[in-house]
């Protein structure tokens, strides 16, 4: 059990255990009681009633948040010719082909946070996949992230698109703002997150489905969430 600073400690004992906030509540919560200098990333942690360990009950993909996370990404996109063009015309940071391949492979560069690629470019992207697929910037189709419309690709990561995926304990961990966000907007992100994890739902998930929703911020404790204001 990690020892928690004075601050988390303080902040935690204005947080009632037993209650399930409301989410508007939770939210401001959050912001109040944020401990850090800096502005912290407010995240969801939604815990699904599936299986990870069967494949017909993962549950992942990728949501455009209505105000984005509040952090700029950086894109790097595999593509040749006119995609290539698309691509730098829609703002991507880096755009490549078999020089970016060697760059990561060679120098170890990964000065990117998301990773797009043309269906054509992915045999030779796929030889990344040790070094890319560890560190979740593997370009996949589930996410959207392997695409000939490396236009709109770029637009949606650049407005706030984000990746979601269900861990082995079955969570959901997401960013969903900033601490300085106001909370309407933070709630705003959290509904758009809970409607597409509803949307997603395995066919094979049995018994209740979403079983805990909580909030934090980088630094400061949970707050549980009434799920059934976010997900009815």
């Amino acid at each position: 059990m990690p020892k928690r600073g004075k601050k988390y400690l303080e902040a935690s004992k204005q947080i009632d255990k037993t209650l399930a906030y409301e989410p508007e509540e939770a939210l401001a919560l959050v912001k109040k009681l944020a401990p850090a200098r800096f502005d912290e990333t407010v995240e969801a942690v939604v815990k699904l009633g599936v299986d990870p360990r069967h494949a017909d009950q993962q549950v992942r993909g990728a949501v455009v948040l209505p105000h984005g996370t509040g952090k700029t990404r950086t894109v790097l996109v595999f593509a040749k010719g006119d995609k290539a063009k698309e691509a730098l015309e829609a703002g991507a940071d880096f755009v490549g082909a078999e020089d970016m391949v060697a760059k990561i492979q060679n120098e170890g560069w990964l000065g990117f946070d998301v990773a797009i690629a043309t269906p054509d470019m992915m045999s030779m992207v796929g030889r990344l996949g040790k070094i890319l697929g560890p560190r979740g910037l593997m370009p996949n189709p589930k996410t959207g992230t392997v695409t000939f419309d490396v236009a709109q690709a770029v637009k949606e990561v650049k407005a706030g698109k984000i990746e979601y995926r269900v861990d082995k304990a079955g969570i959901i961990h997401a960013p969903i703002g900033k601490v300085s966000f106001e909370t309407e907007k933070l709630l705003e992100n959290l509904r758009t997150l809970m409607e597409q994890l509803i949307r997603v739902k395995p066919a094979a998930a049995k018994g209740q489905y979403i079983r805990g929703v909580y909030v934090c911020s980088t630094m400061g404790p949970g707050i549980k969430v009434n799920a059934q204001k976010l997900s009815a």
